[in-house]
């Protein structure tokens, strides 16, 4: 945080939640982008207010959208049911700590090509807050001293960091900051596919481009025979 940036006020007891969050982040000098986990900075029963004062804010966009949510049965609960999509699924990778990921050591010294995918992937552009809908495939040549976690780990671990609003370059980064640091592999690549609805459904509603990105690291950034081995597998499944 900026040294000259003053630190605001502390919020009143009765201060929205989201105040009192966002004092907290302010205050340790903790950036709180769309796509960071601000699950420390949110104290037990607080994620329940957050998600009441959430349903009163969209509440107030479907009064200024003019939808008369009183007489109109489809819409008589959809703030309560954004609010709850937005805070405890879409969302959610922003709100909860990491999964729970038990690693093992490397007994067996397993050093040849792992490759996990391709995984389901569901996040929505920071932009738009529309859906980014997709897959991973995850490339891992292990070493000696690496940590080896269990499959459906991979999944969840993927599931937390696409569990916010961004951008699929970032996203795949930080996914593969977060293996790197578990595993510590000698070489890591990451390819992810997905379909962005902010084109589709929006601007050019153009209904056929994909994005396609991917991550090299260690001896995959190295090693083009390594590389292409796993870009060759990868495109067969």
């Amino acid at each position: 945080m900026d040294a000259s940036r003053p630190l605001p006020a502390a919020p009143a007891d009765d201060a929205p939640v989201s105040e009192r969050i966002r004092y907290r982040l302010v205050s340790a000098g903790c950036r709180h982008h769309a796509n960071d986990n601000i699950a420390a900075f949110i104290e037990p029963g607080e994620l329940d207010a957050l998600q009441a004062e959430v349903t009163e804010r969209m509440q107030a966009v479907l009064r200024s959208l003019v939808i008369d949510t009183d007489s109109d049965h489809n819409t008589h609960e959809t703030a309560k049911r954004v609010a709850k999509m937005f805070v405890r699924e879409v969302f959610a990778g922003r709100y909860v700590a990491a999964p729970s990921v038990t690693e093992f050591p490397n007994v067996s010294r397993l050093n040849e090509l792992m490759i996990v995918g391709p995984i389901k992937v569901r996040s929505a552009c920071s932009h738009h807050l529309c859906p980014i809908m997709g897959k991973v495939w995850i490339g891992l040549l292990p070493n000696e001293h690496s940590n080896l976690i269990g499959l459906s780990k991979y999944a969840r671990l993927t599931e937390w960091i696409m569990g916010r609003p961004q951008i699929q370059e970032e996203a795949v980064t930080m996914l593969a900051n977060e293996l790197q640091e578990r595993v510590q592999p000698d070489g890591l690549a990451l390819v992810m596919e997905a379909d962005h609805f902010c084109m589709h459904w929006r601007g050019v509603k153009d209904s056929e481009s994909k994005m396609t990105n991917s991550v090299m690291r260690g001896a995959f950034m190295k090693d083009a025979n390594l590389r292409r081995e796993f870009l060759s597998l990868i495109a067969k499944g």
